[in-house]
């Protein structure tokens, strides 16, 4: 996992919480107690949670630079939004020691999840983090497929389920870029999906739960609405390949393959990826007029990471014209 893909789990993990319970915020702690002893405890809070070890080190080397910037033994409660401001200052321009963009904004990531997580569990009545303004390090635009591009890939889909050419009919290349579109889940998610999380019960209105194994990862888990006619797709597929428990029996990288497939097929000049799917799927569904809050929450991201996501989506969609070359 990347360094940006820890900071953006954490940010979700805490945004998500309960906010009662010892394990989650220990009840002795109060405002009184001094930024050494809170940082013990939430150091303890990360690892009951799963944090990975890297989170952890990160997390806790930051807070520990804090706590020397503002003294060991200042009282959590006494932590204002201007203290945090100064310290990011002294790190950019006063601490003499080079600070990269990337390690600047997982500086301000740790101290929004750690006083947030101090907030959120009743210790703060207020959230110094909050104000804080979090300079994300800037990625390059990913590449998302026009509606001509989608088409192309969905009426390759198509020839694949009829078999054309002479070969057997697939369903599931279609299955599958049709689910991603539809619902823009990643590809472990997709591996994820186990036959009785989709809900047909209601067959004008089926749905997806997305689910995880791990309880550390429970805050991912959401529903997303399904098309309809997703549907008779599934039972083509379904008796085709029989799958007995997850929905997709083959190795991710398979699902790659097949999408790789389309796009040669598609003759589409861009790459067919879960990612760019993902991109694709959040982008045409901003376009439609989407509610953000719901988007969001489809995407399963946090309202801290969703800014910068947020941000990526308006500017690819201005830039994603019907007139643009479709090759």
């Amino acid at each position: 996992m990347s360094e940006t893909a820890h900071m953006n789990d954490a940010e979700t993990r805490i945004a998500t919480f309960p906010a009662t319970g010892p394990e989650q915020v220990p009840l002795h702690l109060t405002p009184d107690m001094s930024l050494k002893a809170t940082i013990g405890a939430f150091v303890k809070y990360m690892r009951y949670e799963g944090f990975s070890q890297y989170t952890v080190q990160a997390f806790t080397s930051d807070l520990n630079l804090l706590g020397r910037y503002l003294g060991i033994g200042q009282p959590i409660g006494q932590v204002t939004t201007k203290n945090l401001n100064d310290f990011l200052n002294w790190l950019q321009r006063e601490r003499g020691v080079p600070c990269s963009p990337k390690t600047y904004a997982r500086r301000v990531t740790t101290l929004k999840v750690f006083f947030k997580w101090l907030h959120k569990g009743g210790i703060l009545v207020s959230d110094p983090g909050a104000p804080v303004i979090h300079y994300s390090v800037r990625s390059p635009l990913p590449e998302v497929l026009t509606e001509d591009q989608v088409n192309r890939l969905l009426a390759a889909g198509q020839q694949v389920k009829a078999g054309a050419g002479g070969r057997k009919g697939d369903a599931r290349p279609l299955l599958l870029l049709s689910l991603i579109l539809d619902t823009g889940i990643k590809k472990g998610e997709a591996m994820g999906i186990n036959l009785n999380h989709i809900d047909r019960s209601d067959s004008e209105r089926p749905a997806l739960f997305v689910r995880y194994r791990s309880p550390a990862k429970r805050y991912k888990e959401r529903v997303i609405p399904l098309d309809p006619t997703w549907l008779s797709l599934l039972d083509e597929y379904l008796g085709q390949y029989n799958p007995q428990e997850t929905l997709f029996t083959c190795t991710p990288r398979n699902l790659e393959y097949i999408l790789r497939d389309l796009e040669e097929l598609a003759e589409v000049a861009k790459p067919v990826s879960f990612e760019n799917l993902r991109w694709t799927s959040s982008v045409h569904s901003f376009i439609k007029g989407a509610n953000t809050d719901e988007l969001r929450e489809k995407l399963g991201l946090s309202e801290i990471t969703w800014r910068e996501t947020l941000s990526k989506i308006e500017r690819l969609a201005q830039g994603l014209s019907p007139r643009q070359p479709n090759g």
